[in-house]
């Protein structure tokens, strides 16, 4: 049997997964990060974008969006502290797109009294989002 680290992932609504994995690999603010069992301790925070787990006795990844947050890394444990997560099935596609057209009105409209950095932050958002259901998508197809 393969090593395990245990993985924490919470935002601010629910635990989203508790469990142990093989290996997390997630968006980090200067990168992708990829964490193993025994890895030093780290605490940086994350980016919109999919945390992959791989399980144990498990062929595929388990897949979940986060919006940002933090990440905590202990020798034998892994937390995510999301500010949004949501399970890559349970992602609406239709949601995100119209999530981004919104933020891309907004900030194209120079007549509105508009918070610029929310609208993009609104933008990067909804393209990770996106390009989780992407990921997804090509997933079930192999």
């Amino acid at each position: 049997m393969a090593m395990a680290i245990h993985v924490d992932v919470v935002s601010a609504e629910e635990s989203i997964f508790s469990g142990l994995a093989e290996f997390v690999v997630l968006p980090g603010e200067a990168g992708e990060l990829g964490i193993l069992p025994g890895h030093m301790p780290l605490m940086t925070r994350i980016k919109p974008g999919v945390v992959r787990l791989k399980l144990q006795n498990q062929d595929r990844e388990e897949l979940i969006f986060v919006a940002g947050g933090i990440l905590e890394v202990q020798p034998n444990l892994v937390t995510v502290l999301a500010d949004t997560a949501i399970r890559g099935r349970d992602l609406d596609e239709a949601k995100a797109l119209d999530a981004k057209r919104r933020a891309e009105e907004a900030m194209s409209d120079k007549s509105a009294q508009l918070d610029y950095a929310k609208a993009q932050a609104e933008l990067v958002e909804a393209i990770a989002q996106l390009a989780a259901i992407e990921r997804l998508r090509k997933r079930q197809q192999h």
